[in-house]
């Protein structure tokens, strides 16, 4: 009762799993359609229904001999050889319907029903002989379905002598034929559906990749969208406020003032049109430029001081970050009146530090063991990290905050950084 219990259960779940892929394979048939009408060519990369223990449901009719003899009466004691028959069909479904998922297939009660399914197959071998050592094959098939690695092999081996010493027993004229119908079903068995099993994988391994690539890319568009507005925007408010307050007293730096917005405006719109593109790369030294240029319209003195070695256009791009994020902090929450950049570079690693003298930045921030506060600076500190290096940020010990990033000069991470560095930009805080 209980095997016919569970040969039930997995029916119905086989059935359902079947209700499910007719499903997808209508919405299939649908966008097959739909890219027909477009003019499109279809496509015809379908997986198909996964296999199940159906697909091996036809191997049964290797029985149909000992049937046979069972209707015919020629099997003495008829009613055990009908017990033996029904009791094997039962293992036989269980196991195979329970081969096609990896838990169940690796699970204790799927391993005990297939050695009782092998005691059922040795008494009936040893008790009739002639059609019943066909069970043998099938013991074999059932095996392969449900032992599959590098165990499976040696399984196979030692089946097959098992099956072919239990023949010679009884009838050793069918030995040979047995034995090597017993490896050959579990070895291709166990062949096919493996294949089968590492050929879907790889299919839903390709579609998730696909789809974390389309992540992906919105999170870079969404993250390049965001900084580049929120430090520009920025940068135009502090100089339109110089320009407001210069106009009454100086008209000629109040144009100035406005020209740089212009300016800024321009080179906003041609970031903004490679960022859509994703070509969008950065410069340390540009960086530096503009720094420069809005710390000074928000009346902070910059100090910028850089020595060392020229680094790699990849460092270059994640430090011109770093940079950008940093300095639109202090001119947005300071509260400072000077703020110091220092690039220092090294034989072996570079270090980027940006110091102001104000009362803050404005906003909490955590201690660099706990994390950095700001969604800018947490989106830099992973960047950095993936490519070896490092970012603290916090209150300094003699007032004001320090934001301090440390690059090694030459990183294997680098060679991924330089398509992703500019491409996925930290989004202001």
């Amino acid at each position: 009762m209980t095997w016919g219990l569970g040969v039930r259960c997995e029916i119905q779940a086989l059935r359902a799993e079947r209700r499910r892929w007719k499903a997808e394979h209508e919405r299939f048939k649908a966008a097959q359609r739909a890219a027909r009408k477009k003019g499109k060519a279809p496509d015809v990369d379908h997986p198909g229904p996964p296999p199940t223990g159906f697909a091996l449901l036809p191997w049964l009719l290797m029985g149909m001999g000992s049937f046979s003899n069972l209707l015919q009466g020629s099997t003495p004691n008829p009613w055990i050889g009908s017990v033996g028959l029904v009791t094997f069909n039962t293992l036989y479904i269980y196991v195979t319907f329970r081969s096609f998922e990896r838990e169940k297939r690796e699970a204790l009660s799927t391993r005990v029903a297939l050695l009782v399914m092998g005691l059922v197959t040795t008494g009936l071998a040893l008790g009739y002989g002639g059609n019943w050592l066909m069970f043998f094959p099938l013991l074999g098939l059932a095996t392969g379905a449900a032992l599959r690695g590098p165990w499976l092999g040696r399984t196979g081996v030692l089946l097959a002598a098992y099956a072919g010493a239990i023949s010679a027993a009884h009838d050793g004229s069918d030995a040979v034929n047995i034995a090597y119908g017993t490896f050959l079903s579990s070895m291709v068995t166990a062949a096919i559906l493996g294949l089968s099993e590492a050929v879907r994988e790889l299919r839903a391994a390709r579609e998730e990749l696909a789809r974390r690539a389309v992540e992906k890319e919105r999170l870079r568009f969404s993250r390049d969208l965001h900084d580049l507005l929120g430090h520009t925007l920025s940068v135009i408010v502090v100089k339109s406020e110089a320009a407001r307050r210069l106009a009454p007293r100086d008209m000629d730096a109040a144009l100035g003032q406005i020209t740089d917005i212009e300016s800024v405006g321009r080179q906003a719109l041609t970031e903004i049109r490679e960022a859509v593109t994703g070509y969008r790369e950065g410069s340390l030294a540009t960086e530096l430029t503009r720094a420069r240029s809005a710390l000074s319209a928000a009346s902070l003195e910059p100090v910028v001081r850089q020595s060392g070695a020229p680094l790699e256009p990849q460092a270059e791009a994640l430090l011109g970050w770093v940079v950008r994020e940093a300095v639109t902090n202090v001119v947005r929450h300071s509260d400072a009146s000077r703020c110091e950049i220092t690039v220092e570079s090294g034989a072996e690693q570079v270090r980027l530090t940006v110091t102001d003298n104000g009362s803050g930045n404005g906003k909490p921030v955590s201690r660099p063991q706990q994390g950095i506060g700001g969604t800018g600076l947490k989106g830099l500190t992973e960047r950095l990290a993936a490519a070896g290096g490092s970012l603290t940020a916090g209150p300094s010990p003699r007032g004001g905050f320090t934001v301090t990033a440390e690059l090694p000069v030459e990183s294997a991470e680098f060679a991924d950084l330089v398509v992703t560095a500019t491409a996925t930009a930290p989004r202001a805080s």
